[in-house]
């Protein structure tokens, strides 16, 4: 079992900047991959980006490549999301997920967040 609790989220104006934290619990933390996912109202469950269980890979959505960072430091079993440029769009819930292979699809991760609010006001 793991556990994870993110944080980080808030209310930004457009253009700014956030950073998102996951702090994991339980089970070994480096071996599994851990993305993020994010939620708006009314719509499905999206993937953000994917990091392996090494940091050596990462993979991201389109919309926010160049502007997304994600990263891990095993030592202190926490993922970050780090956010610039933010529009209103990106505004939603924002998830971290651990599964065993990096991948786009929610039904491949094993373990969730509470999630974290996200808001860009344009």
């Amino acid at each position: 079992q793991v556990q994870m609790v993110e944080s980080g989220g808030g209310l930004v104006q457009a253009g700014g900047s956030l950073r998102l934290s996951c702090a994991a619990s339980g089970r070994t933390f480096s071996g599994y991959t851990m993305g993020w996912f994010r939620q708006a109202p009314g719509k499905e469950r999206e993937f953000v980006a994917c990091i392996s269980w090494s940091g050596g890979s990462t993979y991201y959505t389109d919309s926010v490549k160049g502007r997304f960072t994600i990263s891990r430091d095993n030592a202190k079993n926490t993922v970050y999301l780090q956010m610039n440029s933010l529009k209103p769009e990106d505004t939603a819930v924002y998830y971290c997920a651990a599964g065993r292979s990096c991948s786009a699809r929610p039904n491949l991760y094993d373990y969730w967040g509470q999630g974290t609010q996200v808001t860009v006001s344009s």
